[in-house]
This record gives C-alpha cells, structure tokens and sequence, in this order.
C-alpha cells in the first residue's frame, strides 16, 4: 500500500525568474550551485536555465514536500542567498509550483534479433 500512497503524493516545485546585472550570471550560477549543495531531507533535484546570450534565468528546484522546501531553508542557504542578491537587475519573481502531470520519456522498444534464415 505505500506505493499506492506515494503515487499519489505530488512533487513541489519552487521557481524563480530572474534577470542578473550584466556579466554577473556566472557567478550566480556558483552561488546556486552553493544554494543547492546545502538541500538536504526532501530535495527532488534542481535546474538552472539560462536564455542564451543573456543574464536572464529561471531555476526550478524540485521538493517532496511544501515542508521539506521550508525545512531547507537553513541559515546557511540563507547567507548564501544575501551574496545573491545583490547581483539581480532587479527582484526575482517566485513562486511555488504543485506537479500535476510527469512524463518521462519513453523507452526505445529492443528487438530481438530475426535469426530466421
């Protein structure tokens, strides 16, 4: 039954979008990489993007649990997070995803081999 029950619980997403000072997404990038290094108890898996030949981004940082994601946020990320901000353009937009729908893809159909002759 506890396969059945964790079919049903969703994934958590937290989103952030984002646009960094000019030249400043590299070392961004370090400090996410820092950020995430720090997630412990319910952390799914994260994701940095950036828009080519732009300091634009978007990270999705991936959770078990509304109360996991919170949990993370440990003094620690914190302090990490205050080295972050100064290098926005401006503000993030964030926010916090529920996932509702996963597709994995699909796996190639193996074949076994014709040995009629």
């Amino acid at each position: 039954m506890n396969e059945f029950t964790d079919f049903l619980k969703h994934k958590f997403a937290f989103v952030a979008i984002g646009e960094f000072q000019p030249g400043k997404f590299e070392e961004a990038k370090e400090l996410y990489s820092q950020a995430v290094s720090t997630y412990m108890q319910g952390f799914q898996g994260a994701y940095l993007l950036q828009k080519p030949g732009t300091d634009k981004g978007i990270a999705v940082i991936f959770w078990d649990s509304l109360e996991n994601m919170q949990a993370n946020e440990n003094e620690e990320y914190q302090k990490i997070l205050q080295k972050m901000n100064p290098l926005f353009a401006c503000a993030p937009e964030t926010d916090v995803y529920e996932l509702v729908s996963e597709i994995p893809p699909s796996q190639p159909h193996s074949r076994e081999p014709d040995h009629t002759v």
